[in-house]
């Protein structure tokens, strides 16, 4: 298993692009033997710590494979909407893992 998690900083005023992609990528997420374990979009008062700034949204996402994730990313569904992803989001950091 690839687990995924990113950190989602939106442009301002953009929030309503964003949703027009996440509407397309999530959906697209279960084509490639992914799934979307968390999409949380956190408060001020859930932060108890941080030295960056606070994202707009965190994902978890899991993969059987790395290349499941790959495929995933080269979907040619999704990239025909990527100008909505690039539109709205201004920075996103994107940490791989696996189980311990």
């Amino acid at each position: 298993m690839l687990f995924i998690t990113q950190l989602i900083y939106i442009i301002d005023g953009q929030e309503a692009v964003f949703e027009q992609f996440e509407a397309i990528a999530i959906p697209a997420i279960s084509n490639y033997n992914g799934r979307l374990l968390l999409r949380v979009r956190p408060d001020a008062n859930s932060f108890i710590e941080h030295t960056i700034d606070k994202p707009y949204e965190i994902h978890l996402v899991e993969f059987d494979t790395e290349q499941d994730f790959k495929n995933f990313m080269h979907d040619e569904e999704r990239k025909k909407f990527l100008h909505l992803k690039e539109q709205s989001i201004k920075a996103s950091i994107l940490i791989q893992g696996t189980k311990l």
